[in-house]
């Protein structure tokens, strides 16, 4: 593995860390609690974090997602299409997240193994692929990575935030 690709998963081992943390010793009303009525709950803000890393990990390897590929969609059994990654969702459809907090555990793991895995196999000249001309620059494949790593643990301190606070 290359420095730059270890340096990314450090950052995605860090990403899973705090997923597992934040989940340890929380139940299945402690994830579907909202603070507001409209309010995002620990069990979507994990679910859509999982999702978006998830998809776009896929999407740069060519591969399915695990959500899809190995039934975690399925075990969830979330009301959503399986493509759908959270973006777009409405107050109805954040209430509609009610799992536990073992099947996001799974997920997590199921998706930080084929994170790893993939960056496992990255050249310094894989980061510099173009994975993205709509933008201006073009987005490479290391500057995808860097802002799935940035997304991800904005949700991840959210659903820390919340799990802190007070019942």
């Amino acid at each position: 593995m290359t420095p730059a690709a270890a340096l990314l998963g450090d950052a995605f081992h860090r990403v899973d860390d705090s997923v597992q943390s934040v989940l340890d010793g929380l139940t299945s009303e402690d994830l579907g609690r909202r603070i507001t009525p409209d309010a995002n709950s620990i069990g979507w803000l994990v679910w859509h974090l999982l999702r978006v890393q998830d998809e776009l990990v896929a999407g740069a390897g060519g591969t399915e997602p695990v959500w899809i590929a190995d039934g975690w969609h399925e075990r969830l059994d979330l009301p959503f299409e399986p493509r759908s990654t959270g973006y777009g969702h409405s107050s109805a459809d954040v209430a509609a997240v009610r799992t536990s907090p073992e099947l996001l555990t799974g997920y997590g793991r199921a998706v930080a193994a084929v994170t790893s895995a993939y960056l496992a196999t990255l050249s310094d000249a894989d980061l510099d692929r173009v994975v993205d001309e709509s933008y201006d620059p073009p987005v490479t494949l290391g500057v995808r990575l860097v802002s799935v790593v940035e997304d991800v643990l904005k949700h991840v301190g959210q659903a820390e935030y919340l799990a802190g606070l007070p019942d």
